[in-house]
């Protein structure tokens, strides 16, 4: 395991049926490939070693003989690799003869799981050949040439640098109870299946859901490798599943009805999924009762590590196919929101300041949705445009356009005069264009904005959004401040999306294009003077960074606790074609500098509702030491 990274692999080979000899061969083949790969953990099918189909030959002693022949020869076979595999095979034991997987690295037999739950239905007859885990009594047995004691105790498999894992077979996870529900209780990250399911109308992907909700529930990596062409046809067809999935969500899949050997192979982050279970208290109440055996395995040499897995460059941002669904989803929990507070309050009338930007424009679509939804009058909405020093023509005309478009109250309050007058009572040069300059405009605005809410029995809604309030974009008691923020769980990238979404509803086919060029306008506070054509010069990513780097660092960083030399490695992989190693380097130094400098903000922001998997209220998913060093973060960076 590197950088929290465990590679496993699902194989599936070529087989004939009670052809112990040959399957073995077969198996050798993908463990060479999967150790030339630098596979870790690696399983096959169930009954790999003899075929799934063998019947009524499970009877004959020279097949079970040869089985545990051939598992000798694996075992010695792998003294030559590192990684672990899993194989499945008949064993017997006193006078019970069990379906088993056998765990062996480096020549060495790990473990055997028999298994728990056999099938006794349709073309699965389990029952006339082999016995329950559960009708085992503690065995010793002597298995190709390794003394073991063969028993339904649960084992949990550790490497040697701590990653743990476990084995269920086939029928196991269609239980009501799945073993692999107590390994992960009690401790397993990551669980094999050795299986062999036919294939059915209908039947695949009901088992790509049921795996997928084993993996969210127990949330672990599941690795699913099931027999394929080579197993007798006489009454059914096998097509060789390989998936692998990762806390619900697939890897990576094979191609079923392959004719061929499949190895498929995927990067598992074991870091994330211990990161869900710590902060997860249902899971870690769960755990109390577990118990299992737990069997080490043994070291192996170093291998150089490469990111293979697919890293999200846009996480906040939703699939294609799930776009609508999400902005339609995130609008509702931002109106269901502020309709809540506005009925609490008795409070028809909210006043919010247009600036022409992507933020204050989703807070008032969402204004203008809860007031249609609620059978407001839009004029109860307020808009205000505070033109000042730095406002462009551009974004001016936009706001103008917009409000008069949506209908709602429209007032223009400059803030040229009262800023100059402020600067001439507190003593400062106006052509000091530093944050005393910046920051007077931000006050001022919100000064206009809470006055005129209590003039006309008004809420204030806040602009700002999640980008922001992590990196502290925001003047104090100015615009970070409001009476209930819309935006302060949505990021920046997002908020493109939904202004996007909402311009090509029939409802704003009038705002359409007002809408668009908003969200094509460059990003910024205007708080610097224009240059000489008019046009914005203060750009905010050109301060601060790209957002869409910053919204990324936020993610992993929050979501899963990543340290800044995994996120480091994450978004060279991810953005690797738009920015290089240097540039990544200093806006994530950036991003931790800023992040824990700027937390005295979010320690006291207004209410608002949370959207996603992440927020920044201090009353819910972050508390965090306004005063907490930065310095482990930074150092990091540094040595990166």
């Amino acid at each position: 395991m590197q950088y929290g990274f465990v590679k496993v692999a699902a194989a599936v080979p070529a087989v004939r049926v009670a052809d112990v000899e040959y399957n073995v061969e077969e198996i050798e083949k993908l463990m060479t490939l999967a150790d030339s790969q630098n596979v870790e953990i690696l399983c096959f099918p169930e009954l790999s070693l003899t075929g799934y189909t063998c019947q009524d030959l499970f009877k004959e002693q020279l097949l079970l003989s040869k089985a545990e022949d051939g598992l000798l020869r694996l075992l010695e076979f792998s003294r030559q690799l590192d990684v672990i595999t899993v194989v499945g095979l008949p064993v017997q034991a006193g006078g019970l003869l069990l379906n088993c997987a056998a765990v062996l690295q480096g020549g060495t037999l790990l473990g055997v799981v028999p298994k728990t739950y056999l099938p006794n239905y349709n073309e699965f007859y389990e029952k006339r050949w082999f016995a329950s885990s559960q009708d085992l009594n503690p065995t010793a047995i002597y298995l190709a040439g390794t003394p073991l004691c063969l028993s339904a105790e649960p084992k949990v498999f550790q490497t040697a640098d701590g990653v743990k894992f476990g084995v269920e077979i086939c029928e196991d996870v269609w239980a009501p109870i799945p073993p692999s529900n107590n390994l992960t209780m009690a401790g397993a990250e990551i669980i094999l299946n050795c299986s062999t399911s036919n294939e059915l109308i209908g039947k695949h992907n009901y088992l790509r859901s049921l795996l997928a909700q084993q993996s969210a529930r127990t949330m672990s990596a599941y690795v699913y490798s099931s027999s394929g062409f080579g197993e007798s046809t006489q009454d059914v067809v096998y097509g060789g599943n390989a998936m692998v999935f990762e806390n619900g969500r697939l890897l990576i899949e094979g191609e079923r009805f392959s004719f061929q050997p499949q190895l498929r192979t995927a990067q598992v982050d074991v870091e994330r999924l211990r990161t869900e279970r710590h902060t997860n208290s249902t899971f870690i109440n769960a755990q109390r009762h577990a118990q299992a055996q737990t069997v080490a395995a043994k070291p192996v040499g170093d291998h150089p590590f490469k990111l293979e897995r697919h890293i999200d460059a846009h996480p906040f941002i939703p699939a294609d196919e799930k776009m609508a669904e999400t902005c339609e989803e995130i609008l509702n929990i931002q109106t269901s929101g502020l309709a809540k507070r506005l009925l609490h309050t008795h409070c028809e009338h909210v006043v919010i300041g247009i600036s022409g930007g992507l933020d204050s424009t989703l807070a008032l679509l969402v204004c203008v949705r809860t007031f249609d939804k609620l059978g407001y009058d839009r004029k109860g909405i307020v808009g205000i445009t505070m033109p000042g020093f730095g406002t462009s023509d551009r974004t001016h005309d936009n706001a103008v356009t917009l409000m008069q478009l949506l209908g709602i109250s429209q007032m223009e309050v400059s803030i040229a005069k009262a800023v100059r007058q402020h600067f001439e009572d507190i003593g400062h040069d106006a052509s000091v264009h530093d944050a005393t300059y910046e920051n007077s405009q931000a006050r001022e605005r919100t000064q206009i904005l809470m006055d005129l809410a209590n003039k006309l029995n008004a809420l204030v809604v806040g602009t700002g959004d999640l980008s922001e309030l992590a990196l502290g974009w925001a003047t104090y008691n100015g615009d970070h401040m409001s009476m209930y923020g819309v935006n302060g769980g949505v990021p920046k990238t997002l908020i493109q999306y939904l202004v996007r979404y909402m311009a090509r509803q029939p409802q704003f086919k009038a705002e359409k294009e007002t809408l668009t060029d908003i969200v094509d306008t460059p990003i910024s506070p205007e708080l610097t003077p224009a240059d000489e054509k008019g046009n914005i010069a203060q750009k905010t990513e050109d301060l601060v960074g790209p957002y869409e780097l910053h919204d990324f660092f936020l993610y992993y960083m929050l979501r899963f606790g990543f340290r800044p030399a995994k996120i480091y490695l994450m978004a060279q992989h991810a953005f690797g074609e738009t920015y290089d190693a240097a540039t990544i380097k200093k806006w994530l130094t950036t991003f931790c500098r800023r992040f824990f400098s700027q937390q005295f903000k979010r320690s006291c922001l207004p209410d608002g509702p949370k959207v996603g998997s992440i927020s920044l209220s201090p009353r819910g998913d972050w508390r965090m030491a306004s005063d907490a060093s930065s310095a482990l973060w930074l150092k990091e960076c540094e040595e990166m």
